[in-house]
């Protein structure tokens, strides 16, 4: 197995813990409010837009801060959540991009 195959490898195992943060259609569903919202939404708001409980949505809001997706700011008592989606979005092109490097020999993956 050359190196460079072995460097997509690592970077597929790297990569599957944003992959599974990004797979539960209710945390697409909080990246997608807090993307319309750049000025950061507590969990009472976000919880009101969606049909969750307000400890799921807390949950929710956990596993993506510690995954890069967001992060939240202290406002007085509450904790206001923000995109921080540059890191993890970063990672996966990274991969998606060692990906197509490594397949553009292959039939299966036409150039552009």
């Amino acid at each position: 197995m050359s190196r460079q195959t072995e460097h997509v490898l690592q970077q597929f195992k790297d990569c599957i813990p944003l992959l599974e943060v990004l797979t539960d259609e209710n945390r697409q569903a909080i990246i997608m409010l807090l993307a319309q919202n750049k000025v950061g939404l507590n969990v009472n708001t976000i919880s009101g837009h969606m049909d969750l409980s307000r400890p799921a949505v807390s949950h929710h809001l956990k596993v993506l801060k510690q995954s890069g997706f967001i992060k939240s700011e202290k406002k007085g008592v509450e904790n206001y959540y923000v995109l921080t989606v540059r890191k993890p979005l970063e990672q996966l092109k990274s991969l998606i991009t060692a990906v197509e490097d490594e397949c553009k020999w292959l039939d299966v993956y036409p150039k552009a």
